[in-house]
């Protein structure tokens, strides 16, 4: 997700988070099983993988179950792991775009599985390329924002380090990149003294499409149904939250 959206999403899934616990937990060591895989187990040479493990460790995964899946993927264990990144397009509520990310070992079985979930929660499946074109391939750093943090501060700590553009979120600020300069505008932040929530190369969209809330409901549902797939790693899509509808998402979890 993006813009509005993204922190909007963030908000919706917290009520739910404690169930998905386990999901999560598996999603994660599977990021730090195929980091270990492609760059090796040393953290010092893998900046993937830190930013996986680091991403874990925000998720309060145990720190065993992180050291296991670094060795397992690095094939320090004699297990295999066979992973392959698969992307599908589709459509939700009133052509909403969405980019669904998976990471799997079955190509069959997730691409039934997305299949199933989007015709069961009103998505449509897309030709490949007919929603891709809209979406480019970005760093994308959120900051929570804290007490004295400006969108100077954020700005002049990256700006030397390959940031293209940072934007008020309202509940924190979003840093773009190109995918190459993620990690040295990481370590730019981290220099500096400001802590950053997460750390992702992710799909963004060029053009957002503005929801009303009962297409907003529709959306996060079915993203919130194939977030509960195993297979899924993340789910982009081109939705734009405004505050207002927010206000009016928030209603319906008091």
């Amino acid at each position: 997700m993006s813009g509005h959206s993204k922190w909007a999403t963030t908000k919706h899934k917290k009520a739910v988070i404690d169930q998905r616990r386990a999901k999560s937990f598996a999603k994660l060591i599977k990021n730090i099983e195929v980091a270990a895989k492609i760059g090796g187990a040393d953290l010092s040479g893998n900046p993937t993988l830190v930013d996986a493990v680091q991403k874990a460790k925000k998720t309060s995964v145990p720190n065993d179950n992180i050291d296991r899946a670094i060795k397992r993927g690095a094939g320090l264990t004699g297990e295999s792991i066979d992973y392959q990144t698969i992307i599908y397009e589709g459509y939700a509520a009133n052509g909403i775009a969405l980019m669904i990310e998976c990471l799997t070992d079955n190509k069959n079985r997730a691409a039934a599985n997305v299949r199933t979930v989007m015709t069961r929660n009103g998505g449509t499946m897309a030709d490949p390329g007919s929603v891709a074109y809209n979406f480019s391939r970005k760093g994308v750093i959120t900051v929570l924002k804290t007490d004295g943090l400006t969108e100077d501060d954020v700005m002049t700590a990256v700006l030397d380090a390959g940031a293209e553009d940072v934007v008020d979120q309202g509940a924190g600020f979003e840093i773009q990149t190109e995918p190459g300069d993620l990690v040295p505008a990481r370590t730019a932040l981290q220099e500096a003294g400001i802590d950053y929530e997460a750390a992702d190369v992710e799909f963004v969209p060029g053009l957002k499409v503005e929801a009303d809330a009962d297409t907003a409901r529709k959306v996060f549902r079915l993203i919130d149904a194939l977030d509960d797939d195993d297979d899924v790693q993340n789910v982009y899509s081109n939705i734009d939250v405004s505050a207002e509808v927010q206000a009016e998402l928030d209603k319906d979890d008091e």
